[in-house]
């Protein structure tokens, strides 16, 4: 009971953040605007002729905005989000059906951004957030129905995901798709679920995700594209092909910071979805190991701070923006290094995307939240 209670009666336990996750979380995010400061400066100065363009928007939109969610998060007794979990994520929603409509602006043939007035977003990386904190609280609740029940767990569980699923499917979001998916997996398998239907969820998920691929041409083509990466080297795997042209030159300790010759003229989106590869490049394996290095770190304290969460929502929460962040590290390390089929997610904390940044440190201000009582 007093390990319960610690934070309100003035424990140290019950005040004191982990130190090592916020470090961690300070150097990530620090790395990630140097390297982006290098990776844009060119692009910048081509498009916007302002070499510091890039750089001064994800500063003024992604981390201004990303310090404050931080800020909120870590104040906010993580307890209260569960009364403004479901209402979040109603918004989230209505914003991710927006795009569809005249206040969605498409972007490399995708309608993932949405602008309201002067604001411009994408309503999925919220829908990150507002997901993993209404599961959490969701299945955390002693009121509800036990996840392994059909009418009062599966059913409700399956239809919400497979909503949100199809809305995403439409922009399309097919990597963010995956990593929700997985995401809300492991809450609902944490929360009691039976193997048997877990399974037959996971099941229908894959066969629905490769429905989707086959029936879409340029899905498609990623696939065959990562099987036979010789073929149309300067069409559907040029990208790919510049990228590990860019981490191979890198060597051992890289071509020097700022040095990169990809990311002038050759490799595409250097800011977003390849700015791995100009790190590859740049600081060479070294640099390179140094990043996946770090971001296995974030992904095991973030984990270890789960195991020891003194409640189910707290253990929830960690877990699935844990899994969050860290698959999405990986997913888009491992595709931009040919691991893996080529996506289109960002990297955290480090490709250009105001909301991606603000979000990620408002996930790493529950997560520090949380750890002041664990």
């Amino acid at each position: 009971m007093a390990r319960i209670y610690a934070g309100r009666v003035g424990s140290k336990s019950g005040h004191r953040p982990d130190y090592f996750f916020l470090a961690l979380v300070f150097v990530l995010t620090v790395f990630g605007l140097v390297m982006l400061a290098s990776a844009s400066s060119d692009l910048g100065k081509i498009k916007f002729n302002d070499s510091y363009y890039y750089i001064k928007h994800q500063i003024y939109y992604g981390l201004v905005f990303g310090v404050a969610g931080f800020c909120a998060a870590y104040f906010f007794g993580y307890q209260r989000l569960k009364s403004i979990a479901l209402p979040a994520l109603l918004v989230s929603i209505v914003l991710l059906a927006l795009v569809f409509t005249s206040f969605g602006l498409e972007v490399r043939s995708a309608n993932r951004w949405l602008t309201l007035g002067p604001i411009s977003f994408q309503p999925s990386e919220l829908m990150k957030l507002t997901f993993i904190v209404y599961l959490a609280a969701w299945f955390s609740n002693p009121k509800a129905k036990r996840a392994s029940s059909l009418n009062e767990g599966v059913l409700p569980f399956g239809i919400l995901t497979g909503f949100i699923a199809i809305l995403l499917l439409l922009q399309p979001a097919t990597s963010t798709v995956v990593i929700l998916l997985a995401a809300g997996f492991a809450i609902y398998f944490l929360s009691g679920a039976k193997w048997r239907h877990m399974g037959a969820m996971t099941l229908l998920a894959i066969v629905g995700i490769g429905l989707v691929i086959l029936a879409t041409p340029y899905r498609l083509k990623r696939i065959t594209g990562f099987l036979n990466p010789n073929d149309d080297a300067l069409g559907q795997n040029y990208q790919l092909n510049q990228a590990q042209i860019a981490i191979g030159s890198g060597g051992l300790l890289g071509v020097g910071y700022g040095q990169s010759a990809t990311k002038v003229s050759y490799l595409p989106t250097p800011t977003d979805d390849s700015i791995f590869a100009v790190i590859g490049e740049e600081l060479g394996f070294l640099g390179a190991g140094g990043l996946v290095a770090l971001f296995a770190l974030f992904t095991f304290r973030v984990f270890w701070l789960a195991k020891n969460a003194r409640d189910q929502f707290g253990k929830f929460l960690l877990v699935g923006l844990g899994t969050v962040i860290a698959l999405q590290s990986f997913v888009n390390m491992a595709s931009i290094s040919g691991l893996i089929p080529l996506t289109g997610v960002p990297l955290p904390f480090v490709s250009y995307g105001g909301t991606a940044l603000a979000v990620f440190l408002t996930m790493s201000g529950i997560v520090a939240n949380v750890s002041k009582y664990s």
